[in-house]
């Protein structure tokens, strides 16, 4: 059995649950995980860089209960799912969507990310994601049939296939183009200081916005006891230089600082996992 199958057969069993029953089983399971090893030595380097106490132990008990809820997501639970969200910072939802404008939600992983789209949803605003394709074709489907099930638009980043084209086609529509933008995936990222030190980060959400010019909105959505809270902060300001990439890397640093307040708001619930500073042991660029 594939682990995208065994994560559908969970599904089903996960599916059945209350919420809470679903998030306290998700939690056991990542404390378990950290029992045994699991991103033993950066989770600690990355709580340290935010200034938390949080221990490991507490890290992946939240990122198991992000699975959980992932588990338990179904189109059923949508209402329920309304139900427990809480926004903040909604004037400027509001405000980057005046006269159907689309906008960029620039999200670290914090939290629950997929159920960031709920809120504007729930406003007929289209809401647009991009995944990478993975290795495993049955996992890859069922996290993009789970993101579609909460009413999310899926555009699989691959070569040849003109993504930023959707993306650009998608603002145009006046929707929300969502791009988790803490963690530089192709290698391709922007030199920024982040909780202190230089790293790369996606220029994506800023090279949007530079295209289509419209707002970026750094955006969290984070687990509460009784569901999750929308934290959507004031759009972006870029600074207005003259030379492009400058504007861009000058975005980027901007939302860099955005994430630091963001995540340090409830660090526990930073599901960063893996090498992310060039004085990780381990780090790819």
């Amino acid at each position: 059995m594939t682990p995208g199958q065994r994560l559908a057969l969970a599904s089903r069993v996960v599916g059945v649950l209350p919420f809470g029953v679903a998030r306290r089983l998700g939690a056991a399971g990542g404390r378990l995980a950290a029992r045994r090893g699991v991103a033993e030595g950066i989770v600690e380097r990355h709580q340290a860089r935010v200034g938390s106490s949080a221990t490991r132990r507490d890290v992946l008990a939240s990122y198991g209960r992000y699975w959980a809820e992932a588990l338990w997501t179904s189109p059923r639970r949508l209402p329920e799912m309304r139900r427990r969200l809480e926004v903040e910072g909604h004037e400027h939802f509001l405000a980057a969507h005046e006269g159907g404008r689309g906008a960029v939600y620039a999200l670290p992983h914090v939290g629950n990310w997929e159920y960031a789209a709920i809120h504007p949803l729930s406003y007929d605003v289209p809401v647009v994601a991009v995944a990478e394709r993975l290795p495993d074709p049955d996992m890859g489907r069922w996290i993009t049939e789970t993101r579609e099930m909460i009413g999310i638009e899926i555009v699989v980043l691959e070569k040849g296939h003109r993504t930023m084209g959707r993306l650009v086609e998608a603002i145009g529509e006046g929707a929300g183009v969502a791009l988790l933008s803490d963690r530089d995936l192709s290698g391709n990222g922007v030199e920024v200081e982040f909780f202190g030190e230089v790293t790369r980060m996606p220029q994506g959400a800023i090279a949007l916005a530079e295209v289509t010019g419209c707002e970026v909105l750094p955006v969290a959505c984070f687990a509460t006891p009784k569901g999750h809270r929308l934290v959507v902060r004031p759009p972006l300001e870029i600074p207005d230089a003259e030379d492009r990439g400058e504007r861009i890397r000058g975005g980027v640093q901007a939302l860099a600082k955005a994430f630091e307040e963001l995540i340090r708001r409830e660090p526990t619930q930073w599901h960063l996992l893996q090498p992310n500073w060039p004085s990780d042991p381990g780090y790819r660029w």
